[in-house]
């Protein structure tokens, strides 16, 4: 098995356990000014939270609520981490 296949794989894994798979993904895509209350919420819950910001942060998502965050509070932490 190639090594990108492998560790498709894993970052599958954590997103198939990931509670917002089971929600609708517009609560995680807010326009503009929307609420992400409701999306933060759910990822409060979530068992895979860290793996899912941790994936974020490495993927640099821009868009959407990862791992609990807003594209600006994963700037800032991004900024944080160094």
């Amino acid at each position: 098995m190639p090594l990108d296949a492998l560790f498709g794989a894993v970052e599958q894994e954590w997103q198939e356990q990931a509670l917002c798979a089971e929600t609708d993904p517009e609560a995680f895509f807010p326009d503009k000014g929307g609420s992400t209350r409701e999306a933060k919420r759910i990822c409060q819950a979530c068992g895979v939270r860290d793996e899912c910001l941790e994936y974020a942060l490495e993927h640099d998502e821009r868009f959407g609520i990862w791992g609990g965050l807003s594209e600006r509070e994963r700037r800032r932490l991004k900024k944080q981490l160094g």
